[in-house]
């Protein structure tokens, strides 16, 4: 399906709506009067006021994966009015204004093709908003496993507000489509593209030389443990199983501060059952169980064939595994409950982490309050991002940064203009 400007229309349609983009809603809609910031949130309100009452409760079960309203519930207050706001003003402020030269004013780069995530409901969405409240036209390229939940998004907002229809654009295309990608990207003055290396690698053979690439490509995120003896691991068990490890900022390796591998082994032995107890709270289905299951299975079957040399120790639960390797490498672990336990001594942080600076994002910290700050400086300086509580590793926080920068500040430009 595609949604332009207000109107769902069929696939089939795909090429004379880019034809119609290109020669006339793109030129009419940004040379008429700019996108008002006031709309946006007039209509991020209206629509966060719908949430709350539960009026898009049956387009939630209709179109989101399950847990989706819970994960909704997280992020809505950093979708209040109030929130956004603050946002503008933290991301935005000081950037226009007077100059010795004359003044600066900050516009909107144009167009932003947004190449939109799959890996949690609603990020095509957020994307788009990111765009709306700088003023810019969208296209959003939707995710394989998007299901409509979109394009319902923007119908319901453009509903809400038939100001903001054309500004909003939504393409069901498969990313083998690259003609069409190729087309959509020669419109962008900006190309939002959220992904892996291989994705990011596509969007630059596509995109125009003049469009500006903006990357939120993948991370890597992990605990780290120092002195965690007597301390609450419940936090971290239950985030290992609710994101499933599929998030940027799910924890895919959990660092001990010590040398001794029989410390981290004891350690092993008393998360697991820490473990098992957030994998039987969460998962409320069989097939949940089971998928738990069948990757701690695969943990299993990987030491034995592909690891067998490697002295790697697995310790298998029910519906979830813990993994003690001897290495340090910071990778991804076995989804689904499925956690990867190393050893890292804090006088190593800053040795082994700087081998992954620029793919770093989240570090969950567990220690003694009195530790805190030494070692924040310390993971800070290795080049992690974001530094929470381990349960709160998914967590977002209003006025946070996106991966260390401040994403609004990307989508639009500064521009200089001298007093006669």
């Amino acid at each position: 399906m595609i949604f332009a400007a207000g109107t769902i229309l069929p696939d089939g349609e795909l090429s004379q709506t880019i034809t119609r983009l290109a020669a006339e809603e793109v030129p009419r809609t940004l040379s008429g009067p700019p996108l008002e910031r006031e709309v946006v949130l007039d209509a991020l309100d209206a629509l966060g006021q719908e949430l709350d009452s539960g009026a898009l409760d049956g387009l939630i079960v209709q179109y989101a994966p399950p847990g989706a309203r819970e994960a909704l519930e997280r992020v809505r207050p950093q979708l209040s009015r109030e929130a956004l706001e603050e946002r503008l003003a933290l991301e935005l402020g000081g950037l226009a204004g007077p100059r010795r030269f004359g003044r600066t004013q900050v516009l909107p780069l144009g167009v932003l093709l947004h190449v939109a995530p799959g890996n949690m409901a609603g990020l095509p969405a957020f994307t788009a908003v990111e765009g709306l409240l700088t003023g810019n036209l969208n296209l959003v390229k939707l995710p394989r496993g998007d299901k409509g939940l979109t394009i319902a998004v923007f119908q319901k907002l453009t509903q809400l507000e038939p100001r903001l229809a054309p500004w909003l654009y939504a393409f069901d295309l498969p990313s083998r489509d690259t003609a069409a990608l190729r087309r959509l990207a020669a419109l962008a003055n900006g190309v939002v593209t959220w992904g892996g290396d291989e994705a990011v690698l596509a969007m630059r053979r596509l995109a125009p030389p003049g469009a500006k690439l903006i990357e939120w490509g993948h991370r890597l995120s992990f605990a780290y443990l120092s002195e965690w003896q007597g301390l609450d691991l419940s936090g971290l068990a239950e985030h290992i199983v609710q994101t499933g490890g599929l998030l940027c900022s799910s924890c895919q390796v959990i660092y001990l501060d010590t040398t001794y591998l029989s410390v981290a082994e004891q350690f092993c032995k008393e998360f697991l059952p820490v473990l098992e107890g957030a994998a039987r709270s969460w998962y409320t289905t069989s097939g949940q169980a089971a998928q738990g299951a069948l990757y701690a299975r695969e943990a299993v079957l990987e030491q034995i064939v592909d690891r067998p040399e490697s002295g790697d120790l697995v310790f298998p639960g029910k519906s979830c595994s813990v993994t003690l390797r001897r290495d340090g490498t910071l990778e991804l672990s076995h989804l689904h409950g499925n956690v990867l336990v190393k050893r890292l001594p804090r006088e190593k942080l800053l040795e082994a982490l700087p081998l992954y600076r620029g793919r770093l994002q989240t570090a969950g910290l567990l220690c003694p309050s009195s530790k805190r700050e030494e070692l924040a400086a310390l993971l800070a300086r290795a080049g992690v991002n974001r530094i929470t509580l381990p349960a709160h590793m998914s967590r977002t926080f209003p006025g946070e940064a996106h991966d260390g920068e401040y994403p609004l500040r990307r989508y639009v430009r500064a521009v200089d203009i001298e007093i006669q």
